[in-house]
């Protein structure tokens, strides 16, 4: 699988603690730079009436001063002016959506993860402030709620409640220096969007296509990794999430390369996957070893299918066309590493696990601890050849199995119709009719040059520059 670019967004109940953490060099091991489009006055004020919209307003819950982006940088970045890169990325931000922001540049604790925290405002500065003056005296409540009469906030002592507040005739009782919140930055539409735009941002500044990055496709066949944050007490559960989200990744690799049908794929993803999870979310809540569970048993039903679907026979070939070839070739190879998997998977493995259900009694303890590490190996056997499947697609200039797949079937497509109308032009010949002008060879060997470069390119942003500032 090609590497996928990481950008997170969260919602930030307390900005200016966020702002201080993310900026101060006592809080920060490796703080390499940090930078600002508006001054501490601008974010006080921001959640000054932040809190006061969301108090008036009567909304249960926590209000959302801000939110705050993530976005993890390759290593090669760490070879720019970290000011320079900074400053780029957050520009880029305050150019394309008009808003305030403050950002940093971070290394982890271990320094394996390079990143930009970009805390932005959803709102924006008033040209003029808007003020409210009382034309009368005006009266709120304890929950900050407008009533229409005093005695509404009068105990029965003949006193104002406490909590309640008087506006008085002339006084200023509301003030507004902000604009409502964008409702756009809460959509996913945004979040895609900005993955996008700093996906393709970030690979500009990488000359290397093998090193640039794609955003993660949620409606293909793989299923996304967890990223694991600093000190994270959940560490060791996404560690097993992660492994069980990637033996499906390996499977799904393997039936693409066995013949199964991306569609079908999906399909057992979507059902088998997504439905019984959401299904199990609705009923319990979130349980990590059902969700490990469901994805082990849709990784065997998918194994299943690659039992069931025979190997595709290989492809004829009657005129010379090099390219098809050589991706012929590279198909034959990942074909037989899979028969090789499956043999291992369907015949050794579960003989040897037979062997040790067998062999028992106090006396065979060595015989089973053998047995368990010929298990262990085999699977490990098993997890490496499946690895090496997208590898070796990947050296040949395919980010992952299923684009090889995809652009294989198409170039498949366009020979076997070459084939077809070749043999009707024999035809044609043989019974002596007028034949029609035989199928140019030059044009199909320039038809399936071009299908494979468009196979190799997909999903890849196409290169605006060869600066590089990360």
């Amino acid at each position: 699988m090609a590497r996928h670019s990481f950008i997170r967004m969260t919602k930030l109940p307390n900005v200016k603690g966020r702002i201080s953490y993310i900026t101060s060099k006592k809080k920060q091991e490796y703080l390499y730079a940090t930078y600002r489009t508006a001054d501490h006055t601008f974010w006080s004020n921001l959640a000054r009436e932040s809190q006061q919209e969301f108090k008036r307003s009567g909304t249960t819950g926590v209000c959302i001063e801000a939110r705050e982006l993530v976005i993890a940088l390759p290593e090669l970045y760490t070879q720019y002016d970290p000011d320079k890169v900074l400053k780029d990325f957050t520009d880029l931000f305050r150019r394309q959506y008009g808003v305030e922001c403050v950002s940093a540049l971070h290394h982890n604790k271990r320094k394996t993860n390079y990143h930009i925290h970009l805390i932005f405002s959803e709102r924006k500065l008033l040209p003029e402030p808007e003020i409210k003056t009382a034309t009368r005296s005006v009266f709120f409540d304890e929950t900050g709620k407008r009533v229409r009469t005093k005695k509404e906030i009068t105990g029965e002592d003949g006193q104002i409640r406490k909590g309640c507040t008087v506006i008085k005739k002339g006084e200023v009782y509301e003030s507004h220096l902000f604009t409502t919140k964008d409702e756009r930055f809460k959509s996913e539409a945004f979040l895609d969007e900005a993955k996008h735009l700093y996906t393709a941002h970030i690979n500009r500044h990488i000359s290397d296509p093998e090193q640039q990055l794609k955003v993660f496709d949620k409606n293909g066949v793989y299923l996304p990794t967890k990223k694991i944050g600093k000190n994270n007490p959940k560490e060791e559960e996404i560690k097993a999430d992660n492994a069980a989200r990637q033996e499906w990744n390996r499977t799904a690799d393997m039936a693409l390369i066995s013949g199964v049908s991306e569609e079908k794929i999906l399909e057992v993803k979507q059902t088998q996957i997504h439905d019984k999870v959401s299904q199990s979310i609705r009923e319990s809540g979130w349980l990590p070893n059902l969700f490990r569970s469901i994805v082990g048993k849709a990784k065997d039903f998918l194994q299943n299918l690659i039992r069931e679907q025979s190997m595709p026979p290989k492809p004829t070939l009657d005129i010379d066309i090099s390219e098809f070839r050589h991706m012929r070739s590279l198909m034959i190879k990942v074909q037989d590493r899979a028969r090789e998997i499956k043999r291992l998977q369907n015949d050794v493995l579960p003989s040897l696990k037979q062997q040790l259900a067998d062999t028992k009694g106090i006396f065979k303890s060595k015989e089973r601890k053998a047995l368990e590490v010929k298990i262990g190996q085999t699977e490990k056997e098993i997890a490496d050849k499946l690895d090496k499947i997208p590898d070796t697609l990947k050296a040949d200039g395919y980010p992952d199995v299923q684009v090889f797949m995809a652009t294989f079937r198409e170039m498949q497509s366009v020979v076997e119709q070459y084939n077809r109308d070749l043999a009707k032009w024999e035809q044609q010949v043989k019974e002596k009719d007028k034949p029609t002008r035989p199928p140019e060879k030059e044009s199909i060997r320039a038809r399936l040059r071009k299908i494979q470069e468009q196979g190799k390119q997909e999903r890849r942003p196409r290169k605006k520059s060869q600066d590089r500032d990360r």
